[in-house]
């Protein structure tokens, strides 16, 4: 007889020890998956056995999971801005630390604005779609060299009827031409080439692209801020997420490229994370 929902969260639990730095969530996130629960309800079910499908089910998620695979990519969403993503191997998981790029950018746009503002490398949409769902006068472009990124990112859009998104295919800025922008925000690729990280644990399943860049971790931060000129109106905000240790470079950097009112925002943990600034 398949085991109970109580004592899968038990056994599971114990066999994700190894691999993951909190085994009873992404037992408990597996297992509202398989059945479609929230958490509260699964708890209360916990004395009702899986039928042999959901049991077979939640142990090849297991097993994917006890092999390093990402709890979001086997679910297929993760929560940002209240919103329940669609996400795949194609995309950055969303992170609730890049909520903060979005706090900040909503702090500089009016609340009846109809601005123009680019999210470049969107990936699932996450930051696209959080602005225009809280400015929704505003009109959003969303960019990404990958198109199989930008399916995902066109599926969110569709799923909660944001339709003053765009999305183009292309690297960074390249997709807009000659346009003139209100804002740009992004959270592009900030992970040193070298970093060890990159070899361990759910990083290791998502896309590299979208992680490093360079030496330093600021190759694609660099080209932004240089290219950002060209298409920001006079006065614009250009905004986006760096690493805990990357302030200091960032701001002298787009100090020496002439922008002004440069502001480094500390996440929750009290780490530099992201960067304003305007010309």
């Amino acid at each position: 007889m398949p085991p109970t929902i109580g004592e899968i969260l038990q056994t599971a639990a114990r066999e994700l020890q190894a691999t993951s730095p909190a085994p009873r969530l992404d037992t408990e996130v597996l297992l509202m998956h398989v059945f479609g629960l929230d958490r509260s309800a699964l708890i209360a079910r916990g004395h009702i056995s899986l039928t042999d499908d959901q049991f077979h089910q939640l142990e090849k998620l297991i097993a994917r999971r006890r092999g390093g695979e990402p709890v979001a990519y086997l679910t297929g969403t993760r929560e940002f801005w209240s919103m329940a993503l669609n996400v795949s191997p194609a995309v950055l998981i969303p992170r609730p630390e890049t909520e903060l790029l979005v706090e900040k950018a909503l702090e500089r746009i009016p609340r009846d604005a109809e601005w123009t503002i680019a999210d470049l490398g969107t990936g699932s949409g996450a930051i696209a779609l959080a602005i225009a769902k809280e400015r929704p006068r505003c009109r959003v472009i969303a960019t990404d060299i990958s198109p199989p990124a930008l399916d995902v990112a066109r599926s969110n859009a569709a799923r909660f009827n944001l339709t003053r998104v765009e999305f183009r295919e292309g690297s960074w800025l390249e997709p807009l031409m000659s346009m003139k922008l209100d804002m740009i925000v992004s959270n592009p690729p900030y992970v040193r080439a070298d970093d060890p990280h990159l070899q361990q644990g759910d990083i290791r399943f998502e896309p590299a692209q979208a992680l490093a860049a360079g030496p330093d971790g600021l190759d694609d931060i660099r080209s932004i801020i240089l290219s950002a000129r060209d298409y920001l109106q006079p006065a614009a905000w250009l905004l986006f997420e760096h690493g805990w240790d990357q302030g200091n470079a960032v701001g002298l950097f787009l100090h020496r490229h002439g922008y002004r009112n440069i502001v480094c925002h500390p996440d929750i943990g009290g780490r530099d994370r992201v960067t304003a600034c305007r010309l």
